[in-house]
């Protein structure tokens, strides 16, 4: 039986919040000289054949702004494909990144960052070495504000690594192993808006771009072909009654897509697929998984996703006495997900090991991560409010796993349970501070936070 859980009413975050959303674990990183009264982190986050992802931090030195436009210029003929959390255009080897809706404003010493996919020569990815913003070439010090003022700026070089509490908001995790996840890639787009279109893009076997818009009803099971992207287009691409089956198929990506009231899985992942990433949807009202990856599967990314109003979430590994099919396999990665009121499975981990479990915001579940059979898990940097049982080693008849927890933030929450230890973590990773998690998910998690 369930217990009764506590109910609380969410409170207002601040519109300053959503300067932190972004930044991603680092391969190649510049602190570029960039606005008289700014500085700007550039970052690759990682490289595939013909394709890169950069993160881009700002941080205001000067007077508070509202509304902002970045511009740079690539030298070796790098083209930017698809942005996340700013509009980017580019002319020739001239880049412009314009504000969206929800982190125009950058306060004196905030920050806002900002991502995307772009394409490369696969032999040079320099970094650009100067960037104006707002038409101000940046100089990365403080431009006196005060009319006549005379305070020189400082002399101090800014730092060549990035700025304190950079959150990752491009493909970060395991995803990024065994050659990366690029889903359809550079592939020509098509928007769906049927059912039988949906299925039929999906399945096919070429590399596809797909783009969901409006309100797709379906029901049963969707078969994901590899090689795609499936992306919502603005805030509202929803799929109602039907959920997505990749079922051993390699390299897909779905991103910004309400999922709602459907009848089995809303996204399964099986039968040894791998380099899967989910990424900012929001999933409420089905019937069993949200996200249920198991038999075999490998190499997945789950992040910035929101769930509401349903119980099970994130079944990791298919039951007890799957272990030969299941054991040296399941790494998965959940990061900045928002599991707001679900009940429990956040993730659920049976003989995955490592699992990681970071910078995710627990609020109101009976419990939050459970490690067993044998599984490892690391979970970190998350934090946990009103959560009856934080961290459980063992779950039901399912014998007990290891688990680390290590910087975690508890909030009229129970008591972690750990045990054992963990097979390390093979990929780089920036980690947000515990304490600013809620902050932080809650106005990054979920559909409409990124522009695809």
């Amino acid at each position: 039986m369930r217990t009764a859980r506590r109910r609380t009413t969410l409170l207002a975050t601040t519109a300053s919040a959503t300067a932190a959303l972004l930044a991603a674990g680092v391969l190649t990183a510049v602190t570029a000289h960039a606005a008289a009264g700014c500085q700007v982190n550039y970052s690759v986050a990682g490289e595939w054949p013909g394709g890169f992802t950069g993160n881009v931090v700002v941080t205001n030195l000067g007077d508070p702004i509202s509304g902002w436009t970045l511009r740079w210029s690539y030298s070796a003929g790098q083209q930017v494909v698809s942005p996340w959390n700013a509009t980017i255009s580019q002319s020739g080897s001239q880049v412009t990144a314009t504000n969206v809706a929800y982190n125009g404003d950058i306060p004196t010493n905030g920050n806002v960052s900002f991502g995307f996919n772009g394409s490369w020569n696969n032999s040079s990815n320099p970094a650009p070495t100067s960037f104006t913003l707002n038409g101000v070439t940046c100089t990365g010090g403080v431009t006196p504000t005060t009319p006549g003022g005379t305070t020189p700026p400082p002399t101090t070089a800014p730092p060549t690594t990035p700025p304190p509490g950079p959150v990752p908001t491009g493909l970060v995790g395991w995803a990024t192993q065994n050659g990366g996840t690029t889903g359809g890639g550079n592939a020509s787009s098509t928007t769906v808006t049927s059912e039988s279109a949906l299925r039929s893009a999906v399945s096919s076997s070429s590399a596809a771009v797909i783009r969901v818009s409006g309100t797709i009803s379906c029901s049963g099971m969707l078969s994901v072909g590899s090689n795609k992207s499936i992306l919502g287009v603005g805030s509202s691409a929803t799929i109602s009654g039907c959920g997505f089956n990749i079922n051993g198929s390699r390299n897909v990506i779905i991103r910004n897509i309400n999922f709602r009231n459907w009848n089995d899985d809303a996204i399964n992942v099986q039968e040894s697929a791998t380099n899967v990433w989910v990424d900012h949807n929001s999933f409420t009202n089905g019937y069993d998984g949200a996200v249920d990856i198991k038999r075999g599967s490998d190499y997945i990314t789950v992040s910035w996703n929101r769930i509401f109003n349903h119980d099970k979430s994130m079944l990791l590994g298919h039951s007890d006495n799957n272990s030969s099919q299941d054991r040296g396999h399941l790494r998965v990665t959940y990061h900045h997900n928002w599991f707001d009121g679900s009940g429990s499975r956040h993730p659920r981990v049976r003989f995955g090991n490592p699992v990681h479990v970071f910078n995710n915001y627990y609020y109101n579940n009976d419990y939050g991560v459970a490690s067993t059979m044998g599984a490892g898990v690391l979970v970190e940097g998350n934090y946990f409010e009103s959560v009856d049982d934080p961290t459980l080693v063992g779950y039901a008849s399912s014998g007990p796993g290891t688990l680390v927890q290590r910087n975690n933030h508890f909030v009229n929450s129970g008591s972690p349970q750990s045990s054992g230890s963990v097979a390390s973590i093979p990929y780089s990773y920036s980690l947000t501070s515990a304490s600013q998690v809620k902050s932080v998910v809650t106005n990054g998690a979920g559909t409409g936070k990124i522009g695809l």
